[in-house]
């Protein structure tokens, strides 16, 4: 079945290359698209489209199907195009001539939409739930070894004291700014796009912002040529969010990777979350973490995968749009699998004494005894070519007896605020 359908059978080989994998993604919206029928068969009752009775065995009937989407027993057939001729096809099986007005006033091309926008809205409310438990993580972690002093870096370089409290919260507050921006994106795909049709609006009275309080949608989509603009939009909005986060992910990712090693020393992780090696004995690698790097690398091309399916289209429904699906909904399943991983490992790293008042790290005190200079009264400047030029001359000996222990820490009063933060969201 197709909702198209003229009574001429399609190619076989061209309608298996135009459904492409629908059959496939689709079932990740097949409950948004129950609901969106459900909220339009309520609609089309309301403004006397269709009778009380009708939109009750609309409504008994859909309900079922969303029940075998929930037990996971729904299936879309062979020989359906999709997800949405799946259940117009399911209903008037069950109800008759009542299941072939379901599609009154509306579009596949607003179907689609609006199904998409409720599968997104959830997915990032889901995306946003999941950062702000590793952002719990980070923090905790950054609370427990806050007064640890390592190396900090500036172009893989030895540069300024930092800490384990600075580091980890510095990753727990980039996830909080994340969650922010998903928040926001959330807030613009939050708009009812159902009633638009296929992109020129409807000449039935329909009662479009009924449909959008029904839905939970904030607004409407107003204009119906922009709604189907949104389509292609709405998906690159979501990459950028998915490879925000994902570059967030990726830098922590390679932090560990590179603190693991024996040159640096700042962590390793338990034997049994790493890897050997054949021939090497010794060899313990955090393969888990440069797996995420690289899925996390992957996440960040989103926007030029989306921007290059979706450019130099006109306004109005291309079919090239369906593609997105299989960018984006793989992705967001994803960015979940590596949050859930982060999660698991950051409170069993291993944190060490990297030893900072060594030799090898003396030139990390330089900024310290730069400013220990200016608390004695001199100028910043002459502090600054002091030391550098101590440091020229080999004179350079880094301070003894600096009290350190606030020296990259982040401190109660900052984790707290950032846990503020994530109360918010």
């Amino acid at each position: 079945m197709k909702l198209w359908e003229k009574g001429y059978q399609l190619d076989q080989k061209i309608e298996a290359f135009t459904i492409g994998k629908d059959r496939i993604f689709d079932l990740q919206i097949a409950k948004y698209d129950v609901i969106a029928s459900m909220a339009h068969a309520q609609m089309l009752s309301e403004i006397g489209m269709i009778s009380v009775e009708e939109n009750a065995a609309l409504h008994q009937e859909l309900t079922l199907v969303l029940h075998s989407i929930e037990q996971d027993q729904f299936e879309i057939e062979e020989q359906v195009e999709d997800v949405h001729s799946q259940i117009e096809k399911i209903l008037i099986e069950k109800i008759g001539d009542t299941g072939k007005k379901i599609h009154l006033g509306r579009s596949r091309n607003d179907q689609v939409l609006v199904a998409l926008r409720l599968y997104f809205r959830e997915e990032l409310g889901r995306l946003i739930h999941k950062i702000k438990k590793v952002a719990e993580v980070l923090l905790n972690a950054a609370e427990r070894h806050k007064e640890v002093l390592i190396p900090g870096y500036t172009h893989m370089q030895v540069g300024m004291v930092s800490s384990c409290g600075l580091w980890f919260s510095g990753f727990a507050e980039a996830l909080i700014d994340d969650a922010e921006y998903i928040s926001k994106v959330s807030g613009l795909i939050n708009r009812n796009p159902l009633g638009t049709a296929a992109g020129y609006g409807s000449s039935m009275p329909l009662d479009r912002e009924m449909t959008t309080e029904e839905l939970g949608f904030e607004d409407l989509c107003i204009n119906p040529i922009n709604a189907q603009i949104g389509r292609g939009k709405t998906e690159l909005l979501v990459a950028h969010v998915l490879s925000g986060t994902g570059l967030t992910i990726n830098k922590l990712a390679m932090d560990i990777c590179l603190f693991s090693n024996e040159n640096y020393g700042i962590l390793s992780l338990p034997k049994e979350f790493t890897t050997g090696s054949s021939i090497m004995p010794h060899k313990q690698n955090p393969d888990v973490f440069e797996l995420i790097r690289a899925r996390s690398n992957l996440l960040i091309t989103l926007p030029n995968q989306v921007s290059s399916v979706i450019s130099n289209l006109t306004s109005g429904y291309h079919r090239d749009f369906q593609i997105q699906k299989e960018i984006i909904f793989p992705a967001l399943n994803q960015i979940t699998i590596l949050l859930d991983l982060i999660e698991w490992c950051i409170p069993q790293l291993l944190i060490h004494d990297t030893q900072v008042f060594s030799d090898k790290y003396k030139y990390l005190w330089s900024v310290e005894l730069v400013n220990q200079y200016v608390l004695e009264g001199m100028t910043f400047r002459e502090a600054y070519k002091k030391v550098g030029n101590d440091i020229e001359t080999d004179q350079y000996d880094p301070p003894k007896e600096i009290k350190h222990t606030h020296i990259g820490s982040i401190g109660n009063l900052g984790i707290n605020l950032m846990r503020e933060r994530l109360k918010a969201l």
